[in-house]
């Protein structure tokens, strides 16, 4: 009994070596349990080098050849008994046989095939195993390992965490501002659409929007279940795009049917990742701005209030008939290309937690080690944080700010959305303010930021009167932790969208 103390040291680890297993040796062994995979391996390993046939070890441990092939392909535990016979038949020590290092290079490769395909992954793709065996070549072993490794990174790459969406929204971001935020080529394709339909100045109807769907070759489905993930849905089969009855107030029915047709019109296919189904959405928005405000006519309007020194984001609003937020968009796209201004946009929530951004104007968004700046708290001194103690919310509020990085003037609106109030504003260079309305506000502010003892640590007089005696219960945004929704179309529920179309097909 010379191998028991070692044994019983397992055992009382918690190792299963009492008998059968039922689990068939699928993937590596969890605590406690013995790894099937890589125990038969070395079994067959150690009888090789040996030059024994299975008949030769079966002679010598009084067990069947079949059941050695079966410890030998990991589907099958053995007793305490025949393992300790295995061992000796083969003179190593029960250490050895139980050793967590494959013997050679070519077992580790096998052990790591074999626990991949009898992994969920493997089986997921419905393709045949492989039987791992000493026909296989090391080229053929390497391929396959190396193929499931490669499959496994770029799934994972898919999957993406919050860091990686960030990740590909500073990048994005870094293509926007390189351009100027302007993009011809889709600027062309939106003026081609135009006019094809007879559409060349004031605000674009549902009409106008109606017939360029039309004129696409789609017919318009307004439905009243539309699943819930969903703004809309385009049935590419049969030319359908299905729309909502009761389009909630934060999205503009118009802005919803273009965006649509941007993904068709652009010839996007399914996205390949986060960051491509980031990108189709930046360009399909671009889209439907430059449908909903020309470019020709938008920038003869722009022009003549520049020339006039007359420039404001709210006539641009009411001239074209879309929201501030659209406007205040579409103006970083022409601004700098035509008038030749550099600019900065910001959304910011009433929690100062910037929303969306963008500049090329040199401003010094606060931002994360990624360079994401969605997300970062906004200098309560700027003006998208100002704005939100302004009682008189009709009238834009302007703000001259000096920063770290020289002055910039804004103007900026507050608007109500369902997820709270946000502040949305417009910056430029202090040389650029010329032309705007409201360069004569006298409201004017000093941001030292990213200094922290300029907005980040409380005054000296608070924190000596409440440090130590204040404990607020935070809102816990356990979302932020979690990855992004996984599929081609992050949050949207696939089976509900495909249900949703084969109940709608035949009606």
């Amino acid at each position: 009994m010379q191998f028991f103390p070692y044994y019983q040291e397992m055992n009382n680890a918690g190792w299963n070596l009492s008998g059968a297993s039922d689990r068939d040796g699928k993937g590596p062994a969890g605590d406690g349990e013995l790894d099937l995979i890589a125990l038969g391996r070395r079994v067959r390993h150690l009888r090789k080098k040996l030059g024994m046939t299975l008949d030769d070890l079966s002679a010598k441990v009084g067990a069947a050849p079949s059941q050695l092939s079966l410890i030998e392909n990991g589907k099958r535990e053995p007793k305490l008994t025949l393992l300790q016979h295995l061992a000796g038949a083969l003179g190593v020590g029960l250490e050895q046989m139980l050793g967590a290092e494959p013997p050679s290079r070519r077992a580790a490769l096998e052990i790591e095939l074999e626990r991949a395909q009898r992994g969920p992954l493997y089986q997921s793709l419905g393709l045949p195993a492989v039987r791992v065996s000493s026909r296989l070549s090391m080229e053929i072993l390497e391929s396959l390992v190396g193929l499931q490794h490669e499959l496994e990174r770029r799934l994972d790459e898919q999957s993406a965490t919050p860091e990686e969406a960030r990740r590909a929204n500073s990048e994005l971001r870094g293509e926007m501002k390189a351009r100027n935020n302007y993009y011809p080529e889709i600027e062309h394709q939106a003026q081609d659409l135009l006019a094809a339909v007879g559409h060349d100045r004031g605000p674009l109807s549902h009409h106008v929007a109606a017939d360029i769907a039309e004129h696409l070759g789609f017919d318009l489905h307004y439905v009243g279940d539309l699943p819930h993930s969903t703004r809309s849905v385009t049935d590419l089969k049969n030319h359908r795009i299905y729309l909502t009855h009761g389009q909630r107030s934060d999205h503009d029915p118009r802005s919803v049917l273009l965006q649509a047709l941007g993904h068709y019109v652009l010839g996007h296919e399914t996205p390949r990742d986060y960051a491509d189904f980031l990108r189709q959405r930046v360009y399909t928005n671009y889209f439907a701005a430059s449908l909903l405000m020309p470019e020709r006519a938008t920038v003869d309007f722009l022009k003549e209030a520049k020339a006039a020194k007359e420039l404001a984001i709210e006539d641009i609003r009411d001239a074209f008939a879309v929201s501030y937020e659209t406007a205040a968009h579409r103006f970083t796209n022409l601004a700098t290309e035509h008038l030749g201004i550099t600019t900065h946009f910001q959304k910011v929530h009433e929690s100062g937690i910037i929303h969306k951004a963008y500049e090329n104007d040199g401003v010094n968004f606060p931002a994360d080690h990624t360079g994401a700046i969605e997300g970062q708290a906004v200098c309560r001194f700027w003006t998208s944080r100002a704005v939100f103690d302004v009682p008189d919310k009709f009238r834009a509020f302007n703000q001259y700010t000096d920063t770290a990085v020289g002055t910039f003037w804004c103007t900026a609106r507050t608007e109500r959305h369902s997820s709270g109030e946000y502040s949305l504003s417009i910056g430029v260079p202090y040389e650029h303010v010329k032309w705007f309305r409201g360069r004569d506000t006298t409201e004017r502010s000093q941001s030292k930021c990213p200094d922290p003892d300029c907005c980040r640590r409380p005054p000296a007089d608070l924190s000596a009167q409440w440090a130590g005696n204040a404990w607020p219960s935070t809102r816990a945004n356990s979302h932020l932790l979690a990855a992004m929704p996984q599929g081609a179309f992050p949050g949207v529920d696939e089976t509900e969208v495909y249900k949703f179309l084969a109940a709608h097909e035949g009606r």
